[in-house]
């Protein structure tokens, strides 16, 4: 499984906290138990949006080959074209 790149990252952890605040706010819960819920189920959120960014045309390559060498890309002949 390929690393998470920095938009992962960045995506996944302002959906944790931008959601469980919203949550708290919106809930006004003030026990332990709701307050459980609704961090876990931001968390489960946030993983959700970090595993759903597009990752880079690079990283889609390396993920489907499963190797961390780039695939080899083909070299273009010049093609001669008459005056």
């Amino acid at each position: 499984m390929p690393r998470p790149t920095a938009a992962q990252l960045v995506y996944g952890s302002c959906t944790v906290i931008f959601s469980t605040l919203a949550m708290l706010l919106l809930s006004q819960t003030s026990s332990g138990l709701g307050i459980t819920v609704i961090v876990l189920a931001a968390m489960a959120l946030g993983l959700l949006v970090a595993m759903t960014v597009p990752l880079p045309p690079a990283a889609k390559a390396e993920a489907a080959s499963g190797s961390a060498e780039p695939a080899p890309q083909e070299q273009q002949q010049p093609v001669s074209t008459p005056l």
